[in-house]
């Protein structure tokens, strides 16, 4: 099931399952988000594009090979709680996803997962995890990220501005962690780097489409910037192979060493604030 919203200042989509947001138009204007043409809206399967929900790990699961990758929160059915409309005409929509026989089956622990999403002149999409184990019960560490798809005109005109001078981890080269040179950063090959303590906001400049989008973000340590490029493009059943052109991934998150620890009750929130920079 999907859920259209359209309000005073943007319209916007978002599937049930996930909880995912696929679509973004500030105004008139284009799509801010990229979904692929080839992906799969099946019961079960992760959607290729706008904005996976990564909950409890991120990429492959530590010791277990057979877990769903990114998680098990972007191939729920999730609950739609609300739909609000504000006075300034944003469109609000809650949905939440608790801990049930299924996800007890991978991760056994008692969590309840609240995602709001505002369509208004910025995409603002605010993850809140609890911790429902019972007081005196078990603490648990988990992984989460907003795994945003930009979409752009051609991803070798774009740069993106905001991660000078932080450390990342160079998953293209052998994990080593490296120090980010440039004060705006090009993506010329596969890219998939994790840049720590970084809780300022990125610039996306298109120099295609002549456009600059801002990633901003609250309660997020961690920022992952990935595209496939040509080559892995191709081994991606749910990815055409020229599209690894038309975005890039930059993600809010909390992962590796900035993974989140809640005691039981304690709740987490994630912000993220995606819009034109005017």
């Amino acid at each position: 099931m999907r859920v259209e919203a359209l309000g005073g200042h943007s319209s916007g989509v978002v599937y049930l399952q996930g909880a995912h947001v696929t679509s973004f138009r500030p105004g008139d204007g284009e799509d801010l988000l990229f979904v692929s043409a080839r992906s799969a809206f099946e019961p079960g399967a992760a959607i290729r594009g706008g904005v996976p929900i990564c909950f409890p790990w991120f990429g492959p699961r530590a010791g277990d090979a057979d877990a769903p990758m990114h998680g098990f929160a972007r191939r729920s059915v999730w609950e739609l709680e609300a739909v609000e409309r504000a006075s300034g005409g944003e469109v609000r929509l809650v949905l939440s996803l608790r801990d049930g026989a299924a996800s007890r089956a991978v991760w056994d622990h008692g969590f309840a997962l609240r995602f709001t999403v505002e369509f208004g002149r910025a995409l603002v999409m605010t993850l809140e995890t609890t911790n429902r184990n019972p007081e005196g019960g078990d603490a648990f560490t988990f992984e989460s990220a907003l795994h945003t798809y930009l979409r752009v005109g051609d991803i070798e005109g774009v740069s993106i501005e905001g991660l000078q001078g932080r450390s990342y981890i160079d998953k293209m080269d052998a994990m080593k962690v490296k120090v980010e040179q440039a004060p705006a950063l090009k993506i010329t090959g596969e890219t998939d780097r994790v840049y720590q303590g970084t809780p300022d906001r990125c610039v996306v400049r298109d120099a295609s489409w002549k456009r600059a989008v801002a990633v901003e973000k609250e309660g997020s340590q961690t920022t992952v910037i990935w595209n496939p490029w040509i080559e892995k493009a191709e081994r991606l059943k749910d990815m055409g192979d020229d599209e690894w052109r038309l975005f890039v991934c930059v993600e809010s998150a909390n992962v590796g060493e900035h993974a989140v620890t809640l005691a039981p009750g304690q709740t987490h929130a994630m912000r993220a604030t995606l819009g034109p920079v005017t």
